[in-house]
């Protein structure tokens, strides 16, 4: 996972409450095990419509994502997770988001931001023509405009988004720690390392 500390960019002002996991990546999509690709599924459905804001000229590419209410519902696919990466979307802005999804996207390294309804629609505003700053460290999504929005996002994830570290990440960076119990565990117990 690499390290998140700023996202800028344009942001796609979608806003559409309710979104599940289905509409991000359709279940036909869910047939593989690899990341990659997916973002030609994510939001089929929406993106059939020639005119999508998602394959627009001016969004495409967009590395924020402005959304409604209750963001990731419905099933509790990683996939969904690993769709919007590759479509690019590093950061959701919305009122809210499913739990699982905020999991997911946390463990993939999206960066989820809860701001209120007020700050979205403002926020939506501005993406319609300037781009959208997230600074992670600071908690903060300003715009051009002077716009400062604060948001809360659990320590202990935005300690591991700042840092890269994923579970596995995380594992690796108690190495030394690790080793040392291993050499303990193996000196106190040697009959569990070589059976007889």
């Amino acid at each position: 996972m690499e390290p998140v500390t700023t996202i800028d960019g344009r942001a796609i002002p979608f806003g559409r409450k309710n979104v599940d996991t289905d509409v991000i990546i359709p279940a036909a999509w869910l047939k593989t095990i690899s990341r990659e690709g997916l973002g030609k599924g994510a939001f089929e459905a929406i993106r059939k419509d020639p005119d999508n804001i998602f394959d627009s000229a001016e969004f495409k590419g967009s590395p924020i994502l402005i959304a409604g209410d209750n963001f990731g519902c419905g099933s509790s696919r990683e996939h969904a997770a690993w769709a919007l990466l590759d479509l690019g979307i590093k950061a959701v802005i919305a009122p809210s988001f499913s739990d699982i999804f905020s999991g997911n996207a946390f463990k993939n390294g999206i960066v989820t931001v809860v701001l209120p309804q007020e700050a979205i629609d403002r926020l939506m505003e501005v993406a319609v023509s300037e781009p959208v700053h997230i600074d992670l460290e600071a908690q903060t999504v300003t715009t051009s405009f002077q716009d400062r929005f604060t948001f809360e996002i659990d320590a202990f994830r935005k300690h591991c988004l700042l840092n890269g570290l994923d579970e596995v990440g995380l594992t690796m960076a108690r190495g030394d720690a690790i080793s040392a119990y291993e050499a303990k565990a193996s000196a106190e117990r040697p009959f569990l390392v070589h059976p007889a």
